[in-house]
């Protein structure tokens, strides 16, 4: 891997070429994709099922798009037995984290006759994206459809790319029966998103729709928004490592490939105060890379986007992390925890060397569906808060309204909307209220 002393200039093209990897610098999928929406808009199953022989060449109608129960049973029986026992371990590490998020409405009555509060509802239904292709991702299915689960909403819905055999690939299947979704469909691409977004005469329309995907469905989730909700444009992979002379350098060396072997855009970055760490990591690097099977995808992802930041300081470490605002973040020196403190901006910190990122992929329980390209900075993970609703809820009795009532008057008035001064106004005309409490 390349070693690079920062310095403000470094700092700044490195941040340049990690912010090329954002699905809203893609314009020229753009129109592609609009025009799949639209068409799917306009013409629903139709158009469905004609990109779906397109693009996955899979034969689907209306008669085959929904998965059945015969088809669940199936994939179940086909999933290997230590696997299945594993993601139900998994499954309830993350029910259990995504359990203590839940609120509760809430409300407050005072002595003057007003009760104030706020109202939890759930979303009526949402629509869990998972890709498909040869690579099947159980992981990202049980961490979609938890969260909705827990939060109480009565309809998950997943759609996911068939293969040229119209099936759904088994261990994805099995994982969406087991977390609880209530339909999966053979759909996949933009076409699916547009799908569960306008609705079409086999797949009914969702509230919010999550889950991760290539470029044309990013794209499709950013055109769609708006007519529902989505969760995020999600960006390539990155991890970020904080370490100093006490780290492993073969931990750290793996932990960087565990995030560079998804894709060929994903990023890996370490920054360390230790010229000596940086040496060690770059070799250790260079070794795994002669016998991990994804060497290609490893190396070019670390050509473009891999790189060891050597730093003056600890504080010039942590002010560089919460600058870039990485998806993941490691930080590996003698008082982790003490570091933890001052990052602000990170979608999940990971402490100590034995809290490597796959921890979190996989198993710990918080959700690895994270905000990546610096969107950190204001987003947070995926969890049971984004599949709630709130509402405020005010009550105001006549004593406590007209209490008050003159001072919503003199507001409304400051801003020229007389008929708002105007609805408080009628109520204490002549001085008495004409209506009950």
């Amino acid at each position: 891997m390349r070693i690079v002393k920062l310095d403000s200039q470094a700092k700044q093209n490195i941040l340049s070429d990690l912010l090329k990897r954002d699905p809203n610098q893609y314009g020229e999928y753009a129109g592609t994709v609009q025009e799949i929406v639209e068409d799917v808009k306009r013409r629903g199953d139709e158009a469905l099922f004609e990109y779906t022989k397109k693009f996955d060449h899979a034969d689907i109608s209306a008669e085959n798009i929904r998965v059945t129960e015969a088809e669940i049973q199936e994939a179940m029986d086909a999933v290997d037995g230590k696997l299945l026992e594993v993601m139900k371990k998994s499954m309830a590490n993350i029910r259990d984290h995504h359990e203590r998020q839940k609120r509760q409405s809430w409300f407050e009555s005072r002595p003057d006759g007003t009760i104030l509060g706020q109202k939890i509802t759930a979303l009526e239904s949402a629509g869990v994206y998972v890709p498909g292709g040869k690579a099947a991702y159980p992981s990202s299915v049980l961490m979609n459809i938890i969260p909705a689960k827990v939060a109480g909403v009565g309809r998950i819905v997943m759609v996911t790319p068939p293969g040229k055999d119209g099936k759904v690939n088994p261990v994805t299947l099995t994982a969406a029966h087991l977390a609880g979704a209530t339909e999966v469909y053979k759909a996949g691409g933009a076409q699916a998103i547009a799908a569960l977004a306008f609705g079409t005469e086999s797949i009914p329309r969702v509230n919010k729709i999550v889950g991760p995907g290539n470029i044309f469905v990013a794209l499709a989730k950013k055109a769609v928004y708006g007519h529902v909700s989505i969760d995020s444009i999600a960006g390539p992979s990155e991890i970020l490592v904080i370490a100093d002379d006490s780290a492993n350098p073969r931990y750290v060396a793996a932990d960087l490939l565990s995030q560079a072997e998804h894709d060929e855009l994903a990023s890996a970055i370490l920054v360390t105060t230790s010229p000596e760490l940086a040496e060690k990591v770059s070799k250790e690097v260079d070794a795994f890379l002669q016998i991990l099977s994804r060497r290609e995808i490893l190396e070019k992802s670390l050509e473009h986007y891999g790189y060891i930041l050597v730093v003056e300081t600890l504080e010039e470490a942590i002010a560089t992390a919460n600058e870039i605002a990485s998806e993941h973040l490691e930080i590996v020196t003698r008082n982790p925890f003490e570091v933890m403190t001052k990052i602000q901006n990170a979608g999940a910190i990971f402490i100590g060397e034995y809290s490597s990122e796959p921890l979190g992929d996989y198993f710990a329980g918080p959700n690895h569906v994270l905000p990546t390209n610096g969107t950190a900075k204001f987003f947070s993970p995926l969890g049971v808060d984004d599949f709630i609703k709130k509402s405020s809820i005010i009550y105001y009795s006549k004593d406590a309204l007209q209490e008050i009532h003159e001072d919503i008057i003199a507001f409304a008035e400051a801003e020229h909307l007389t008929a708002h001064a105007n609805s408080i106004r009628v109520r204490f005309e002549d001085g008495v209220s004409k209506g009950g409490e």
